[in-house]
């Protein structure tokens, strides 16, 4: 049975070859684009729901008693219902007076990664991609997160901590949409392309719109919409099929 079935078109309209191909195959995990799929030079994805089974700050909001109201706010972020950045001050304010050791808890007990994660950015490091967590999330998850997967750069927000506890603030910028996408940008004029972006929310659009095999991994609807590709039956791993590296090349990891 084939794993990947490749059609080659002269013209035509990709919203339209997509629109048939999703009709013919749902569930699947697709890639329209005009470029032929190759290895990429950057690889820049999102971490939470991505690379990770879990949003982190609704799992911290767990141990606060609030999982139920932050939850609520990160799914409507996610939707594209919200501002991202009023939405992120908003949830970790509510956050404030945390212990800094649920951090800590949440990356032992809840925060594992997704499945084919750590093959996806192994066998690309391996064929001379380079690699970027960039997320909407915090550094004190991101951090560890990559240095288990393998990710060269990290671009996160970063929790306010004071005296072992939360402040409720944040340190520095907001990593908003407009900076995933600024990063995946500086990556390819730094080191060349193709580029591949994966993610799976409203704030990941930018990114997978301006990469050049931009792929939603189990996505809410605008991020799968936006992308020129989605995984929505496989793992992680489904990428590098897209993308035509076969399986003896990959990198078990």
């Amino acid at each position: 049975m084939e794993e990947v079935v490749h059609f080659a078109l002269e013209g035509g309209d990709a919203a339209t070859v997509r629109r048939v191909l999703e009709r013919q195959f749902d569930p699947a995990d697709l890639l329209v684009t005009e470029l032929v799929p190759q290895v990429p030079q950057v690889f820049v994805s999102d971490m939470d729901s991505t690379m990770i089974q879990a949003e982190c700050i609704d799992e911290l909001a767990d141990f606060a008693g609030l999982k139920d109201q932050i939850a609520g706010i990160t799914e409507r972020a996610m939707q594209g219902e919200l501002d991202f950045a009023e939405a992120l001050t908003e949830r970790v304010r509510l956050l404030g007076g945390l212990g800094e050791g649920a951090i800590a808890q949440c990356l032992a007990e809840r925060v594992p990664p997704m499945a084919g994660a750590a093959t996806l950015v192994a066998t690309l490091k391996d064929h001379g991609c380079y690699t970027v967590l960039v997320t909407g999330g915090f550094h004190q998850f991101a951090d560890p997160v990559a240095d288990l997967l393998g990710f060269e750069r990290v671009v996160a927000n970063r929790l306010a901590v004071q005296h072992g506890a939360l402040t409720g603030g944040l340190v520095g910028g907001i990593v908003d949409s407009s900076v995933k996408e600024q990063v995946l940008r500086e990556e390819v004029t730094l080191r060349g392309g193709p580029s591949l972006a994966t993610g799976d929310g409203a704030n990941d659009i930018p990114m997978l719109r301006a990469a050049d095999y931009g792929v939603a991994y189990h996505a809410k609807p605008k991020a799968r919409e936006a992308a020129h590709g989605y995984v929505a039956a496989g793992d992680l791993t489904s990428v590098l099929l897209l993308l035509g590296i076969p399986r003896g090349d990959w990198i078990a990891a």
